[in-house]
Parts: C-alpha cells; sequence; structure tokens
C-alpha cells in the first residue's frame, strides 16, 4: 500500500523534465538569434556602403560643382530652357561632350553628325573597361547602370590601389553620387544662369585641377611601378607629335598597346626560368 504511491509519485517526476527542457532551449535560441541577426545585418550595411562612397565622391564631386554651373549657365545663355541642361546632364552623361551638344543643338546639326561627335569624344571609355571591375556588381540592372555611368572620375576612383576591396554596391553608390552631382549642379546653373558675372574667370580650370589631382593619386600608388608612368608619359608624347588632331584617342591607342606587349614579355620571363 506505501509502494504503489511512491511509485507513483516517481513515474510523473521524470517526465515533464524533458518537455521542461527542450521548450525552453528551443524558443529562446531560435527566435532570439535568427530576428536579431539578419534585420540588423541588412540595414547596417547600406547606409554605411553610402557613406563610405559618398566620402570617396566628396572631391571630385565638387570639382563637378563648377562646371555643372558654367554648362547650366552656357546652355540658357544659348537659348535653351533650363531643363534642357538637368535632362541631357542626366541621360547623356558625356562631360566634355555635353558643352559641344548645346552647339550641335542650336545650329540644329543632323543626328548622324552628333551621333559621331559623341562616339569621337567618348571613345576613351572602351578603353576603361579593360581594367573597371564590372566583375564586382551583380545583377543586370546594376551592370547595366556601372556601364552607362561610367565617366572618368568614376573610373579613377575605382581602380586605385585602394579601392580593391570596394564592394559592387560601394562602386554603384559611388557612380550614382557623381551622377547627381552633375545633375544637379547642371539644373542650378541652369536656373541662376544670369547670376553669374561674364567675367568670373577659373571655373573652366576646375576640371583641369581635378584631373591633375587624381592623376597624383594614381602615380602615388604606382610609387614601386616606375615603368608605367613613363609608358603613359611617353605615349602621351607620340601622339602629340604623330596624331595632334586625334591625341586622346591615340594616345590610349598606344598606352594600351605598350601595357600588352610588357604584360607578354614579362609572362615569358618565368616560363624559360
Amino acid at each position: 500500500m506505501n509502494i504503489s504511491p511512491a511509485v507513483a509519485e516517481d513515474r510523473p517526476r521524470p517526465a515533464p523534465a524533458p518537455p521542461s527542457v527542450s521548450p525552453s532551449v528551443s524558443p529562446s535560441v531560435s527566435p532570439s538569434v535568427s530576428p536579431s541577426v539578419s534585420p540588423s545585418a541588412g540595414p547596417s550595411a547600406g547606409p554605411s556602403e553610402a557613406r563610405a562612397a559618398f566620402h570617396d565622391s566628396a572631391g571630385a564631386g565638387l570639382g563637378f560643382v563648377p562646371l555643372g554651373l558654367a554648362f547650366g549657365a552656357l546652355a540658357t545663355q544659348s537659348g535653351l530652357d533650363w531643363w534642357w541642361a538637368g535632362l541631357s546632364a542626366t541621360l547623356a552623361f558625356g562631360g566634355s561632350f555635353e558643352f559641344l551638344l548645346i552647339g550641335m543643338v542650336t545650329t540644329a546639326a543632323p543626328l548622324a553628325a552628333i551621333a559621331l561627335s559623341a562616339f569621337m569624344v567618348n571613345v576613351r571609355h572602351v578603353f576603361y573597361a579593360l581594367s573597371f571591375p564590372l566583375h564586382r556588381i551583380t545583377g543586370r540592372l546594376g551592370k547595366t547602370y556601372a556601364t552607362f555611368a561610367l565617366c572618368d572620375e568614376a573610373y579613377a576612383l575605382t581602380t586605385g590601389k585602394q579601392a580593391r576591396s570596394h564592394s559592387g554596391r560601394r562602386i554603384l553608390w559611388l557612380q550614382l553620387f557623381l551622377h547627381l552631382y552633375w545633375a544637379g549642379s547642371a539644373v542650378a546653373g541652369a536656373l541662376l544662369g544670369s547670376l553669374i558675372p561674364d567675367g568670373v574667370t577659373g571655373l573652366d580650370f576646375a576640371l583641369t585641377a581635378m584631373f591633375t589631382v587624381l592623376a597624383l593619386d594614381a602615380v602615388r600608388d604606382l610609387r614601386g611601378d616606375l615603368p608605367t608612368p613613363a609608358l603613359a608619359l611617353l605615349s602621351a608624347l607620340a601622339a602629340r607629335l604623330l596624331f595632334p588632331g586625334q591625341m586622346l584617342l591615340a594616345a590610349f591607342a598606344l598606352f594600351t598597346a605598350a601595357l600588352l606587349a610588357r604584360h607578354l614579355t614579362t609572362g615569358r620571363k618565368p616560363t624559360h626560368a
């Protein structure tokens, strides 16, 4: 009589133990880990990439401002509406070609001449594609915009030694900020063009100064590679002497050929050793 209650009391005790352990562990671990990790990682990664890209584009973007103001003012002073400057800066995004486009539009140049001029001015971008880090960008839409928004400044900022670890999202943010700098300053110049005095000087030198700084940064990254700046200088001098009318295209072609020849010659040396 006294044994059965004792046994009956002992049997329920181990039974509640397993359920008390499993529910206390599984709900406390799985809900707390999954929601706390994934949501926090996503939003924090996006803004950090955007902030870093904004910091990267600040110097070149400030160089865009005086040029965009001058472009917008020139567009309105040539008789075009203010919105034409913003539309051209957004859809064409051709930099120096857009200044040429103003004169061609005002003189009603044929579309074939405009297309040929755009190709001749922007053909240098073909050489940029050889080393632009397009493979880091994922998605067809992202690759399409990166190809469209590829400009001199974006190429210089994304192919340097410090930019080798930049992600595809950071590169896209950088290109977007540069695009906004140019389009926004063009619209501002068109709206405020009448307030800019005609005697203001130095706006045309902003682009030269910016490219000088970018070139100095590139040379600084190539401290241990002196032949590369030497090849670039020799290519520019040869193009200036041999092809003065197409110096930019000729210099790029000679420099690319020199780099390929050096790559082939240096690549063969280890095989003979």
